[in-house]
Formats: C-alpha cells, structure tokens, sequence
C-alpha cells in the first residue's frame, strides 16, 4: 500500500514532471529545445527550472556561444534518485 505523501511534492506541475522526464533522457538540453519540447512559454520554463534548481533537482549553465547567452539544463544526481522514486510511488499508486 502507499501513502499519497509519498509522492514528491515538487513534481506536481505538469511542466516540472516534463522537465525532469526530457532532462532523465538527456545530457543537456538548452532553453530553446526545452521550451519547444514543451511547448511552453519563456516564463514558464524559467520559474519551474528555477524551482528545480532551488531543490537540486536540475543544474543550470548559463554560457555564451559567440555574443549570445545561452542557458542549459541537466539533471543532478539528486533529482535523478527523487524523480526516480517519484516515479516509483506513482506506479504502486497505479497497482502496477
């Protein structure tokens, strides 16, 4: 049986839960292909990634390539394990 606490508060967004499943498939993923993957606005992906961020969850990089920014993410090994049993809480949730 599971406890609905179980499951990682901070993958209740549907934008986060779609940032760490591109980013538990990839190396790095840059704003633009994340944003398009998503298909989400500029705002919405920097407040939840911030979000991750803030939680370990996800590493930011911020470069510039020639004279333009670039910003890129990957997930930590921390937000790997917590999506991990995130994912894992849903399942048993599921009976599966």
């Amino acid at each position: 049986m599971i406890k609905i606490n179980q499951l990682n508060k901070e993958f209740e967004s549907r934008v986060r839960l779609g940032i760490m499943s591109v980013l538990m498939v990839n190396d790095w993923v840059d704003f633009s292909e994340m944003k398009s993957l998503l298909e989400i606005t500029d705002g919405n992906l920097a407040s939840h990634s911030s979000a991750l961020e803030k939680s370990n969850y996800i590493e930011v990089k911020k470069e510039f390539v020639g004279k333009k920014p670039k910003t890129s993410y990957r997930v930590t090994q921390s937000g790997r394990l917590a999506f991990t049993e995130h994912l894992n809480a849903l399942e048993k949730l599921l009976g599966r």
